[in-house]
């Protein structure tokens, strides 16, 4: 004699389900602070504070919602299955089902659909974001080196054509300022003001990122990379290399401050009185292979 399992109404135990759902809910929502409501609503993206943060973001929240649209079809075939061709009795031969040539083909053609639905987005998001004015308001050479950042404004007219390689670069003049391993540096950027950065790194792959504007590229020795954003809103944000770069990855970091154009002014008259000025930008020498800050028998040492 087989164990007996009673007979149970459903309708009590779907209220109870109900309750334990909407328990949970409220439990979850009441742990949830303001910040934590803002990514949510934002999909874990920060605040877009660039005129190319929007492409990356209508792509990433898009991608969410293909994501969950296919996880509820395929969640609800699978409580169909579970339900609708569960055993019934002890007794019961379930009916031998080898193939289903219709399911086969919805299951092999869906997905390849999906995936040239998303490479298709995901190349024009790319091209808006990649596109380059061939007349940018301005032009800064990076410097991404173990283990920090030197950033090079340049002074007076700019030549757009100049290809920030090997002695052509868009200035005559430059200021700069450098990171150590004990000072984070600072990028700072007029708003509403097309910047191209010119990538250059002496050592190893790097990449330029600040999460903000939802762009970033690597940065490659032997070649320039370049990249433009145009930030549209004022404020301090975060920057980093988001390559690893070797043992003291960690320590490349860098800020950015979106200021006025008077301001931004202001800032390149401070660095030149400052005597950080040079005729062409600076991409590496004495900082590449010591940074102050590190110890000699620290691990951030590149020798």
């Amino acid at each position: 004699m087989g164990l007996q399992v009673p007979n149970l109404s459903g309708a009590p135990l779907r209220r109870t389900l109900r309750v334990a759902l909407l328990g949970v809910t409220m439990l979850v929502l009441a742990g949830c602070s303001e910040a934590d409501t803002h990514q949510i609503r934002n999909l874990a993206m920060p605040d877009r504070a660039s005129a190319e943060g929007p492409y990356t973001y209508e792509l990433w929240k898009w991608a969410w919602v293909a994501a969950m649209v296919t996880g509820v079809i395929v969640w609800g075939l699978i409580f169909y299955v579970v339900v609708r061709f569960r055993r019934r009795s002890d007794d019961e031969v379930p009916r031998q089902t080898r193939y289903n040539l219709p399911l086969e083909v919805f299951y092999t053609i869906a997905p390849v659909l999906m995936c040239v639905v998303f490479f298709f987005h995901t190349v024009r998001v790319q091209d808006e974001v990649l596109n380059l004015d061939a007349n940018p308001d301005m032009t800064v050479e990076v410097l991404g080196q173990q283990w920090s950042w030197t950033f090079n404004h340049g002074v007076g007219e700019q030549d757009p054509s100049a290809s920030g390689d090997q002695d052509d670069f868009a200035y005559d003049s430059y200021v700069y300022t450098s990171g150590t391993g004990s000072d984070i540096p600072t990028l700072v950027l007029p708003v509403d003001n097309t910047i191209q950065f010119n990538l250059h790194s002496p050592d190893v792959i790097h990449d330029f990122g600040v999460p903000s504007f939802l762009v970033k590229m690597d940065v490659i020795p032997g070649r320039v990379n370049k990249l433009q954003v145009t930030p549209t809103v004022e404020g301090t944000y975060a920057g980093k290399c988001y390559e690893l770069c070797g043992v003291s990855h960690s320590r490349m970091l860098f800020n950015v401050e979106v200021v006025s154009q008077e301001e931004y002014d202001a800032y390149l008259g401070e660095l030149a009185d400052a005597g950080n000025t040079a005729e062409q930008p600076v991409l590496g020498g004495g900082y590449v292979r010591e940074q102050a800050g590190l110890d000699d028998d620290s691990e951030g040492q590149s020798e």
